[in-house]
């Protein structure tokens, strides 16, 4: 009767998935009798069933005892993760006899995602690129690299670490090489390669071209003034760098501007101004230049007593310097006489004026302000005064033209907008003074293009320009306006589609498109667009880029397709996506029409503007009162019109519910349902995450049939059983009780409701109450055995009450009193839970199917005349206009005779 498996059962699930554990054994007949374990390879257990049915089982594993009889021990695993992986051991005894075994080995696999970390690398320098694999399970992956579809790094094994809570690994593969000219358009790829599932992603390099730098310092007159060093850089792309100064390894501040070249590369000159102080210092001067992709930064060192050498003449005695300063004086003296005096006050201005030259932002965007700068320091610059020009047209303030809080350009873009302004004069070092003179205009393509600024500095009321600085030339950037991604058919091929994006209005002229399909990057068809934008006459660039997927990957509805724009004017790159030709489903509210009244009506429910036309409509039965958390009832009679193409790649369709024609449904629907209820219909298509509900509520509306009178009973221990039966009525209806004497208090209450013999609703509702003022008892009671229990406003009626019931109300039927008769025996405490209480404790519990009992004052205020106890019920119901009310009222008389 023993049996065990030879050699164990090797079984290879994913990540995630639930697997079944098998352990097929010989039936028995007694569960008292089997003992079953499950335990892990190391000896810890996982599942165990013993004597007396006792069991035991992990998290996560599932198994059946009453198939155990049939010899099915199987274990079940869900949401398998990497820990579940490992060796598995049933064994089974019946009556203390060991009935068999089976080993099972289980391996839990999860494919890895990659993706290629960096793309940049330097021209003719070592770089490396990174492919980094995560999300796999079990150790290694294998990585290797192609270029142009041929191996260039043979497959090698990584095996990573474990990288967040599940177990899962994260590699990283490199590919270290030189770049040269050649692989600019190459194609490479990163493969990998786990088990049996292969992943590879091919993408093309960005390069990084290391500039020429060369260093130098503007001459100056004296070392008194501030010294302006020169960085040249030259044949460096991209034109995206960072340029710092450094001094004594400190970072001086710095002010950036580049402009391209005709090989494609970008040349720039980056100043700096070190102060009187800063040239005291001397020291070693770098010039550090930062790009994307470049391991190390370019740079370039000299010494500050190299660029700016000390005075020419150190050796000269002091003899020696006096008479060279007499020789000058002299000469001065002798030129004043040749030229004249009013001469030499012009020219000794000039050389009192320092000007810098004229700083420019790193670049400028169409539409927004930018601002160019000069700064002036002498001793009276309040009376230097200056002009501005672009190239060589006088620049005027049209500020109060063009509105700072209006649009910056005015219809037509014919009024440029420039502001002039001067600050100052500034308090400078020594007796000197600083004005700074600023032009803020807005650019435009068409007017700034390759364009300079001047900026003429000359003292008020004369014509002699004192100096004039010129700009360099600046970029004027346009962010792109990218469109939505375009899909189309090619004519040669009918299945494959061709997906179009547009960039318009940018500049310069230097765009990129990468393009993406589910994390893998695609090669654009042709050549890419950027190679080719073109002009537009306002001087803006356009230009599209295309790729090619098969057209059955476009219409599964899951494959994603990106593309990311890239340009310079941009901080970050603009991202277009699609899901191929799928289109969600617009699910109309769902109409009702019933060809004959009193029959069930016809429902239908309009889909509109889905693709592809493959969807699902299911009918469920929305019972009345039930929102979301019901149990899912389908509904047959479901038909589907459709789907109909309306469009291209567009469908509509319309669901339909026929009523039942079958007697025993229909009176199920209006007994079952209770004549209310409703429907749903739930549409499901692959471009949903989630269904689609439209909901439909049955709208028949039917007042139900309302006593003329309640019916009252009373307990000799003065509890009130108050009770008003209703029938029929669609939807149900809601009762208020509320009592009390001058004014009336809400009162809780107790509904239940039944089918009656002829297949109406009978709604019954109750309400018990108790007096907690004069006149405890109710008209004519007697002490005797009957038992009412009160706790923190809580009372029960027990079976000794219903003895001794009276009835007040004489109007009420006899079936109405004996539904309430029947109701207070049965809705009660019963008799060993009320003998079984203290009636000392503070808490007491209503056992199931007491009745809760309210408790309602009736006392008067003093002068006040005193009225008996009111009970009165309210009736709403949507069918009725008003609501309806049933009012008991005790008369003065009875309380007073029973006190």
């Amino acid at each position: 009767m023993s049996g065990s498996s030879a050699s164990p059962l090797q079984l290879s699930v994913a990540l995630g998935s639930t697997v079944l554990l098998p352990c097929p054994l010989p039936p028995t007949s007694n569960l008292s009798l089997l003992r079953v374990t499950w335990t892990r390879g190391d000896g810890s257990e996982v599942a165990s069933f013993g004597p007396a049915q006792q069991q035991h089982i992990q998290g996560g594993f599932l198994w059946d005892p009453p198939a155990f009889l049939r010899g099915n021990f199987s274990l079940t695993a869900s949401d398998v993760v990497p820990a579940h992986q490992g060796a598995y051991v049933c064994s089974v005894s019946y009556n203390s006899s060991r009935l068999g075994s089976h080993n099972i080995s289980l391996s839990v696999v999860a494919p890895p995602t990659i993706q290629v970390v960096s793309q940049w690398v330097v021209l003719e320098r070592e770089s490396q690129l990174e492919c980094l694999a995560e999300g796999f399970f079990p150790p290694p992956v294998l990585f290797s690299w192609t270029r142009e579809g041929e191996e260039i790094k043979a497959p090698h094994p990584v095996d990573g670490a474990p990288a967040g809570p599940l177990g899962l690994h994260r590699a990283m593969g490199n590919l270290t090489f030189y770049p040269s000219r050649d692989d600019q358009n190459a194609t490479f790829g990163c493969e990998v390669t786990h088990g049996s599932v292969h992943r590879s992603l091919t993408f093309q390099l960005n390069f990084t071209v290391l500039p020429s730098i060369r260093m130098s310092a503007v001459p100056v007159s004296s070392r008194s003034s501030a010294l302006t060093l020169a960085c040249d850089l030259d044949g460096f792309y991209p034109e995206e760098i960072s340029v710092s100064w450094v001094q004594n390894r400190t970072t001086l501040p710095q002010s950036p501007v580049s402009e391209p070249t005709p090989d494609g590369t970008f040349r720039t000159t980056r100043y700096l101004t070190l102060s009187t102080e800063q040239r005291e210092q001397a020291g070693p001067i770098q010039c550090v230049v930062d790009q994307p992709g470049a391991l190390e930064p370019a740079q370039v060192r000299a010494s500050l007593e190299v660029l700016d050498p000390p005075d020419s003449d150190p050796v000269l005695t002091k003899s020696a310097k006096a008479s060279v300063a007499l020789m000058c004086i002299s000469l001065v003296l002798v030129f004043l006489l040749c030229f004249g005096f009013s001469w030499r006050r012009r020219d000794e201005k000039q050389k009192s004026l320092s000007v810098s030259g004229i700083i420019l932002p790193p670049h400028v965007v169409v539409g927004q302000k930018g601002r160019v700068t000069v700064s002036i320091e002498g001793r009276r610059v309040d009376r230097v005064e200056t002009s501005w020009f672009l190239n060589d047209t006088p620049i005027a303030d049209t500020s109060r033209k063009v509105s700072e809080k209006g649009p910056l350009l005015p219809s037509g873009g014919q009024t440029e907008y420039y502001k002039l302004h001067n600050q100052g004069p500034l308090l400078s070092t020594g007796n000197r003074q600083q004005l700074v003179s600023s032009l803020t205009f807005v650019p435009q393509i068409s007017v700034h293009k390759g364009a300079v600024f001047k900026c003429q500095v000359s003292y008020m009321g004369k014509d002699k320009v004192v100096v004039e600085r010129v700009s360099e030339r600046f970029t004027v950037l346009a962010a792109p306006e990218v469109s939505e991604i375009e899909l189309a058919e090619v004519t040669e091929d009918s299945d494959t589609i061709t997906l179009t994006v547009h960039a318009s209005h940018f500049h310069p002229d230097i765009i990129t498109f990468r393009w993406f399909c589910e994390g893998s990057e695609l090669s654009p068809v042709a050549s890419q667009a950027s190679s080719s934008p073109r002009p537009d006459p306002q001087g803006f660039f356009t230009a599209s880029s295309q790729c090619r997927l098969p057209r059955s990957e476009l219409e599964r509805g899951n494959t994603k397709v990106w593309v990311t724009v890239h340009h310079v004017a941009l901080r970050l790159p603009v991202t277009r996506e699609t899901r191929g030709f799928i289109r969600t489903p617009c699910v109309a509210e769902i109409v009702s029409s019933a060809s004959t009244p009193g029959e069930p009506p016809t429902l239908g429910c309009d889909i509109t503007g889905f693709y592809p036309p493959d969807l699902t409509v299911t009918w469920l039965r929305l019972r009345e009162g039930e929102q979301d958390d019901r149990e899912e009832e389908v509904v047959e009679g479901g038909e589907l019109w459709g789907p109909v193409q309306t469009q291209a790649r567009l469908y509509r369709a319309t669901a339909i519910l026929h009523p039942t024609r079958r007697r025993d449904e229909a009176k199920e629907r209006a007994g079952g349902e209770r004549g209310g209820g409703g429907a749903v219909c739930r549409v499901e298509h692959r471009s949903l995450d989630h269904p689609i509900e439209r909901r439909w509520r049955n709208a028949q509306l039917t007042p139900p049939s309302v006593p003329l009178s309640m019916s009252v009973c009373w307990s000799t221990e003065g509890v009130g059983v108050f009770s008003l039966l209703l029938r029929g009525g669609q939807p149900r209806a809601r009762l208020l009780w509320t009592a009390g004497a001058a004014t009336l208090s809400p009162l809780t209450s107790s509904e239940t409701e039944e089918m009656g013999d002829d297949g109406r609703r009978e709604l019954r509702s109750v309400c018990a109450l108790q007096r907690a003022g004069p006149g405890g008892e109710a008209p004519g009671t007697r002490p005797s055995g009957g038992r009412a229990r009160s706790r923190g406003g809580k009372t029960a009626v027990s079976p000794g009450d219903t003895e001794d019931i009276e009835y007040m109300d004489q109007k009420v039927d006899g079936e109405n009193n004996n539904n309430v008769e029947s109701w207070a025996g049965t809705e009660t405490l019963s008799e060993e839970e009320s003998h079984g209480e203290d009636e000392e404790s503070e808490e007491e519990e209503v056992g199931p199917g007491g009745l809760h009992i309210n408790r309602v004052d009736v006392r008067t205020p003093p002068r006040q005349v005193r009225r008996g106890l009111r009970v009165c019920v309210e009736i709403s119901h949507p069918a009725l206009a008003l609501p309806v009310y049933r009012t008991w009222t005790e008369s003065i008389q009875e309380e007073s005779s029973s006190i």
